[in-house]
């Protein structure tokens, strides 16, 4: 039976108005944690999306512009009668999409996200893992305690003046290794709310990252039909990384003109001893 955008989409969405400040799309962004927004007129009718990269281009006065100055227009959507493989094969195809409006007559109905698969993925690990319960042999994932990412840590200070060791996320770093199971590592991510974590060997050298790109491999989002069972078959293995001692200017041109959304920070050894994110630059 084939699955389509209703059946997994998030109906409550968080939106903005196409003539709202772009203050108020960063208030929202950092509110709830998303890289992206939907943009709306006051009948509903999608009309934009705005991300954390319009953000950071315009971040010099963000209550002088609106969102309709910086939203994309040519806005990428389905209809809720969709093929979810077909969805996930356009979430995977566009490396920058991370949200995929779900819009029937014009009007907004709802959104699919990478996460939204993510958990579709992991549905069945956890069933299995019930059952596995049932005759005692689960064994329960230990999610490691993480510090906040995107903090909005720059505020009124001159990025000129500013090294990636200034902003970036040093303590309670999340990691995953090469031989950690693809299932186990997804829960990770959406545990987190990440869009990727660092794959470190036993030494915490950088090896990798692992991100929510990586993991819609299988079938149900349109890749191929056979899944990677460890992070080191599914990882992306030629990492760009950062030194701490590197201006932040060199990271903010990684992160907003390039299309990174998390970097790695590593020492001159490769070990890693910080990530940062879009949202640290804030």
């Amino acid at each position: 039976m084939v699955l389509r955008a209703r059946e997994i989409m998030t109906e409550r969405v968080v939106t903005v108005w196409e003539d709202a400040p772009l203050a108020r799309a960063e208030q929202r962004m950092a509110e709830f944690r998303y890289s992206a927004l939907p943009v709306v007129d006051r009948a509903f009718r999608l009309v934009g999306i705005v991300s954390l990269v319009d953000l950071l281009r315009h971040r010099d006065d963000p209550d002088a512009v609106t969102v309709a100055d910086v939203m994309t227009r040519d806005v990428l959507y389905m209809s809720p009668t969709a093929n979810v493989a077909i969805l996930g094969h356009r979430l995977r195809a566009y490396g920058e999409l991370r949200v995929m409006p779900i819009v029937d007559r014009g009007v907004l109905v709802g959104v699919v996200t990478r996460s939204d698969l993510l958990r579709r993925r992991t549905a069945g690990s956890r069933v299995l893992r019930a059952a596995r319960r049932a005759v005692g042999a689960d064994r329960t994932i230990d999610m490691p305690a993480a510090a906040p990412r995107g903090a909005g840590r720059i505020g009124d200070r001159d990025i000129a003046t500013l090294t990636v060791s200034d902003v970036m996320t040093a303590d309670g770093l999340v990691t995953v290794n090469p031989q950690t199971p693809v299932d186990e590592a997804a829960e990770v991510i959406l545990a987190f709310r990440f869009t990727a974590v660092p794959v470190v060997d036993i030494d915490d050298r950088l090896v990798g990252i692992l991100s929510e790109a990586d993991l819609m491999s299988g079938p149900l989002h349109g890749g191929r039909r056979t899944r990677a069972r460890s992070v080191g078959e599914a990882m992306t293995r030629d990492v760009e990384a950062l030194g701490p001692d590197e201006p932040l200017t060199r990271a903010r041109s990684l992160l907003s003109g390039r299309g990174f959304r998390v970097v790695p920070v590593v020492d001159d050894d490769d070990l890693l001893v910080g990530v940062i994110s879009r949202s640290d630059l804030l």
